[in-house]
């Protein structure tokens, strides 16, 4: 786990070393344990190290095997990079570090960009071929490991982090319309390419992008899973109970995979089911003495902070080394400021606070984690699903904007100034033009075709990824291991939504866990005082809104403004969000990274 980045050139100039090496700088939490710049010709590359395999410094980045004539750069890890280096070195590869980053080189050198093919993990990454020229970025299939991209006919950037690009210069930073309507539709989600910057954009998941020496650019999306029935043959005809152990088989895989390390290997216990499954099956591994890390805030608006009755539960049962943390409110409000500076994209949901405080403390003990992130959108445990259930595939698009949407399209008119609005529905739009889209059997599991590859990376995805690495602490998430992915894809949707949603897996985990954990009702990572903004928190909410920096850009109608300040907590999203914080959050991100 690290931050990449680099620049390559199209107008016979050399690279600009500096502009990379702020980029590099930027991104120092991402990776605490080293850096290096390397530059040759029209090309420079970038990276922060944090140290998880091999620890030596045979493995540092820029990675150059001139032997090969190739130069990387890494963010992420191949689970199976074991493997891929027995396999290279039958075929005559020699190897000098213990490194997956060498293996990825390698595989490079050996299959090109179809490599991505051979990799089992999450990465993103950057390859520079001395002898054409070319450069090759890379990205994961569920895009665990983000790549950001900013281009102008004179040259094309790329770093793991937006603002590391900020830092770099040149950036344009106009806000884009099209993403602020998705932005302000989807719970702040803006699907690949687009950010909230027009200078900014994003490679997509499953993506290869070849960037010739000339600045000619294509992509390639070498993955995306069929959500029907006969996308596994192997599996036709499963009865329940069998289906409930291939889930559990692939998830057994899943964390055993993601037990690779060079260092310890801790879990993020909510006391959910999808956490503690994963305890439950590291436990079933012989893991001693596991660290587990359960967090909690205290009571705001008659609702609970924490959910440690569970996570205690767990715990006990399966005897791990338990770290509680209930986080006093005075730590709050700056841990939200640091939160949002640590955003490469503006993300509403409360939970990155809780996750930055949470990363704060794990990265004191351990620098991995394992996390339950995805298996909602996965076994279909959201509240959207059911109505889903059944529909007539014509009818998915409206029925979803309706559970799903933050708002109508024609409600934006009264949010946001007219400079801002778009004449077209452009979130509905792109909801309409996902669901259409063939290898998906039935409404449910178009939408959670769109959920698993759109609003699952650009929401949960990416808030675990930012709000960990702002302490160097790698997480690694089963629930997205692509063959788990393939198998929920495939998986009949009457047994996900069984037992009020993600049915197969609860069905898989009754001989792991205690059934209190099972049945118990939805939860989540509570952050009480954001979800009903009162004192100091209204406070900054206001001054980020009212302030000279909002004035100038002026995103939002004053008046309706005016009516959120005044009654913070009234006024929600379909999903009981918070609309205040919605609009606050979006203005105090853009104020943290200057923009202006």
């Amino acid at each position: 786990m690290c931050g990449l980045s680099g620049e390559i050139r199209f107008d016979g100039r050399a690279a600009d070393v500096g502009a990379v090496g702020r980029m590099t700088d930027a991104m120092h939490d991402r990776g605490p344990d080293g850096s290096g710049l390397w530059s040759l010709g029209p090309v420079a590359l970038g990276h922060r190290r944090l140290k998880i395999i091999d620890l030596s410094d045979r493995a540092a980045q820029p990675m150059v095997d001139s032997a090969l004539g190739l130069t990387g750069v890494f963010n992420g890890c191949l689970y199976n990079y074991r493997e891929l280096r027995e396999e290279l070195r039958g075929e005559g590869y020699r190897f000098f570090s213990t490194s997956d980053t060498e293996v990825l080189v390698k595989a490079f050198h050996r299959w090109g960009p179809e490599c991505v093919e051979h990799f089992t993990g999450m990465f993103a990454f950057a390859v520079f071929e001395r002898d054409t020229g070319r450069l090759t970025l890379g990205r994961d299939r569920l895009g665990i490991k983000p790549m950001y991209v900013a281009q102008d006919a004179a040259r094309l950037r790329f770093a793991s982090s937006l603002p590391a690009l900020l830092a770099g210069g040149g950036v344009g930073t106009d806000i884009d319309r099209v993403a602020l309507h998705h932005y302000m539709t989807f719970h702040s989600v803006v699907p690949a390419e687009r950010t909230i910057l027009t200078g900014v954009r994003k490679l997509p998941p499953a993506t290869v992008r070849t960037v010739e020496a000339g600045g000619t650019v294509t992509d390639h999306c070498y993955w995306r899973p069929p959500h029907t029935r006969s996308a596994l043959p192997e599996y036709a005809g499963l009865t329940s109970d069998e289906w409930n152990e291939a889930v559990l088989d692939r998830l057994r895989v899943a964390v055993r995979r993601r037990m690779v390390a060079d260092v310890p290997v801790g879990v993020l216990l909510s006391g959910g089911l999808d956490s503690s499954m994963i305890v439950a099956l590291l436990a079933e591994e012989g893991q001693e003495g596991l660290s587990t890390f359960s967090i909690g805030f205290h009571a705001a608006g008659g609702e609970s902070g924490d959910e440690f009755a569970y996570s205690d539960l767990v715990a006990r049962h399966f005897g791990t080394d338990h770290h509680r943390i209930l986080v006093d409110d005075t730590r709050l409000l700056p841990a939200l400021e640091r939160a949002v500076g640590a955003m490469s994209e503006p993300m509403v949901s409360h939970d990155c606070v809780a996750f930055h405080l949470l990363s704060e403390e794990v990265s004191r003990h351990v620098k991995v984690v394992q996390s339950g992130q995805g298996a909602d959108e996965v076994f279909a445990g959201y509240s959207w699903y059911p109505p889903m259930a059944g529909l007539p595939r014509e009818e998915a698009a409206g029925t979803y904007a309706r559970e799903f949407f933050d708002r109508p399209h024609g409600a934006l008119a009264e949010v946001l100034a007219p400079d801002y609005l778009t004449d077209e529905d452009v979130s509905g739009e792109f909801v309409r033009r996902h669901l259409a889209m063939p290898g998906a059997d039935t409404a449910l599991d178009a939408v959670l075709r769109l959920d698993t590859s759109v609003m699952l990376v650009d929401d949960p995805v990416k808030r675990v990824d930012n709000m960990t690495m702002a302490y160097g602490l790698e997480a690694r998430t089963p629930f997205l291991d692509h063959e788990l992915v393939e198998l929920a894809a495939a998986c009949p949707p009457e047994l996900k939504l069984a037992s009020g949603g993600k049915g197969v897996l609860k069905d898989a985990s009754r001989k792991l866990l205690p059934a209190e954990v099972i049945d118990r009702p939805k939860g989540y990572f509570p952050v009480p005082a954001i979800r009903h903004i009162h004192g100091p928190f209204l406070e900054l909410v206001r001054d980020a809104l009212t302030g000279q920096a909002a004035r100038s850009r002026g995103l939002f109608n004053r008046p309706y403004v005016d009516r959120l300040l005044a009654a913070p907590d009234e006024h929600r999203t379909t999903l009981g969000a918070n609309a205040l914080w919605q609009l606050g959050l979006l203005e105090l991100w853009l104020q943290a990274q200057g923009v202006r």
